[in-house]
């Protein structure tokens, strides 16, 4: 397994894998003759002119090249949508849901996807979608890939196997994988569920935020993120490769496994990344700097400072600042947010915030800690505290998360969230 994904902090260094000997030692990218008769297949991830440091491709030496497979055509599926995004179904207000209750039938990842809201365009590369998963079974005969976007995929629940064409990847409850645009892959499961969520990001690639006065420490490091290792399969059958496309689901039949790369090398690649190595920063006098320090991967809009999408964590962390409302203020801004719990509790919903549960806190719409938890704050004595119990996160996207109708419909979405804030009293008294 390799480390330090080059090209999330833009120097354009290449990582390479090889499980033959020899495969990489020619030189050359695509040679007249490549060793053991493999093909070469450039897979690109932004376009060929890009600067260097964002210019984003891979060089993939395999048995078979990608154009052997059949005619597409389409697939239905009963809960994966795409745009155009529709807002009749998006009110300005705080909305919360329960976790995604599990199919009681057998149903593999990409049956189990759930989309939950979406904004921007597909056809345009802006905005994203959020979509739920869930499973029950392994891909077994399935092979996917997302020509629309990129998967940043956040397990709840349940451990995952992901086969790529790079390699496997193991995940666990607490880690993160990306499976870049175009790159097939496979789920499997460890156990017999597994659910949580998913940012399906259609803009510019996720990349490391910049660290600006932090300097040259903090966040996530890079050298603790993880590519896998080139592990190919010689694999002939009745398979099915099925496709993201245009918000279509789309199938075709193909005689062989597609995971045939016997080495690679490149700046495009799937990655993961173990949250509990996010290095923290917070507030160590008074009141908590904005929630912009907790992001663990952004992509950059067209305005500079202003994300297409950014993935924020809440970790475990202490709190040591005096004087000052720990939980998040009361706050109204022009970003929109998708929270959900991993584990534990959140800070400012300590009950019916549940794991595997999300809210929905849309552009100038009001939020902040319920009744319970405010009352805690300003009555509480300030000492220093280690939030241990804990691991939320945020997709926080300048444009609004529009629902889909079968979100905001949903039986596990709850009908009195707002009840939440009702039992906060006027304490205003005159000075006499």
């Amino acid at each position: 397994m390799h480390t330090a994904i080059s090209y999330l902090y833009g120097f354009g260094n290449h990582l390479q894998s090889e499980a033959l000997p020899n495969v990489l030692a020619h030189g050359r990218n695509s040679p007249q003759k490549v060793p053991y008769k493999l093909y070469t297949e450039q897979l690109s991830g932004s376009a060929f002119t890009m600067a260097r440091h964002l210019n984003l491709h891979s060089w993939l030496y395999r048995i078979r090249p990608s154009v052997m497979h059949g005619e597409f055509s389409l697939l239905s599926h009963p809960t994966l949508i795409g745009d155009p995004w529709d807002t009749r179904h998006t009110p300005p207000m705080q909305m919360r849901w329960n976790p995604l209750p599990y199919s009681t039938s057998k149903i593999n990842f990409i049956q189990g996807l759930f989309t939950f809201a979406g904004n921007g365009s597909i056809a345009m590369h802006t905005g994203a979608a959020i979509h739920l998963y869930q499973a029950t079974c392994s891909m077994e005969d399935e092979f996917f890939y997302n020509a629309d976007g990129d998967f940043l995929i956040v397990p709840q629940e349940g451990n995952l196997r992901f086969k790529t064409e790079f390699g496997i990847l193991d995940v666990i409850p607490g880690e993160i994988i990306v499976i870049p645009r175009g790159i097939k892959f496979q789920v499997h499961l460890h156990q017999d569920k597994a659910r949580g969520y998913i940012c399906e990001n259609y803009g510019l690639p996720l990349r490391l935020p910049e660290l600006g006065v932090i300097g040259a420490n903090g966040l996530a490091n890079p050298r603790d993120f993880q590519s896998p290792s080139a592990d190919f399969e010689e694999r002939n059958g009745n398979f099915q490769l099925l496709v993201k496309f245009q918000g279509k689901l789309w199938h075709t039949t193909i005689s062989h496994s597609p995971f045939d790369v016997v080495a690679w090398h490149g700046t495009y690649v799937p990655y993961k990344y173990n949250l509990n190595l996010f290095n923290t920063i917070n507030s160590v006098s008074f009141d908590h700097p904005d929630p912009s320090i907790f992001t663990v991967l952004t992509s950059p809009s067209a305005i500079p400072g202003i994300a297409n999408v950014d993935f924020v964590i809440f970790p475990p962390r202490w709190m040591v600042a005096e004087e000052t409302f720990r939980p998040p203020y009361y706050h109204r801004n022009i970003m929109s947010e998708y929270m959900g719990l991993i584990h534990g509790i959140y800070d400012a919903k300590e009950t019916g915030f549940l794991p595997g549960g999300g809210s929905l806190h849309n552009c100038m719409s009001a939020h902040g800690p319920d009744a319970e938890a405010y009352n805690k704050a300003i009555s509480t004595s300030l000492k220093p505290e280690y939030y241990a119990n804990t691991l939320a996160f945020m997709f926080e996207s300048n444009q609004a998360w529009q629902l889909t109708e079968q979100a905001y419909t949903a039986k596990f979405r709850q009908q009195n969230y707002q009840h939440c804030w009702q039992a906060l009293p006027i304490q205003f008294q005159r000075e006499k």
